[in-house]
């Protein structure tokens, strides 16, 4: 079971992220503060790190540039609110593994989480075929049969988290964490909405409704 450092001060977002990799089997431990995430990081005690930028104390940049030195090994992700140009070539020339801007959605942070915990040579499967309906994941296509179907990059995300859970349900507030991100509005009916295209793409009867509970792909 991985052990992921979650180093960020803002408890909403902290909290999202440690919540849904307890669902994904990761075992995260949050903290809110520079030093004492500096001082956690270095323990020798976690797999990766996910590492705010604006902590108080210490930034994350002083964490990168000391972990980076003296464990190298430690893969970073970093996260934040700075998306200039300038911030992510100062993270990753720092040491980081990948950087992600705020906001963010779950799903992706927890592809790039997984990408830098994977063992060197082993390869993650490049297509989820479901019945009729197969999902490129590299090329980012999907298709029925033999025909190809052309879905947005939301109707592409929600299909990549449905049929990688088949046969579990998914309740709406999980597939709205997973695809829309932790910024969102817990009484959208946006998850249904799409659902909906999606069936009209991929065939009706392909994901499942489960009364009062949610969605399932069989």
């Amino acid at each position: 079971m991985n052990r992921v450092l979650i180093v960020e001060d803002e408890v909403r977002i902290s909290s999202f992220i440690a919540k849904g990799l307890k669902a994904e089997g990761f075992t995260p431990t949050v903290v809110a503060d520079g030093v004492i995430g500096l001082d956690y990081a270095l323990t020798g005690e976690f797999d990766l790190v996910v590492l705010d930028i604006g902590l108080p104390r210490l930034d994350g940049f002083a964490i990168l540039e000391r972990v980076s030195v003296e464990r190298p090994e430690m893969p970073i992700v970093v996260l934040t609110a700075r998306d200039s140009l300038t911030d992510t070539v100062a993270a990753l020339e720092g040491g980081a593994a990948d950087f992600m801007s705020k906001p963010f959605r779950f799903a992706e942070l927890l592809a790039r989480i997984r990408l830098r915990l994977r063992p060197l040579g082993d390869v993650a499967p490049e297509e989820i075929v479901v019945g009729d309906v197969k999902l490129d994941v590299r090329s980012r296509r999907a298709y029925v049969g033999s025909k190809e179907v052309e879905l947005s990059a939301r109707e592409l995300a929600l299909a990549e988290v449905l049929l990688r859970h088949q046969g579990q349900v998914l309740s709406r507030e999980q597939l709205l964490s997973l695809v829309w991100g932790y910024d969102f509005d817990p009484g959208s009916n946006i998850v249904d909405v799409y659902v909906g295209y999606l069936r009209k793409k991929l065939g009706s009867d392909v994901i499942k409704t489960v009364r009062g509970l949610g969605y399932r792909v069989e």
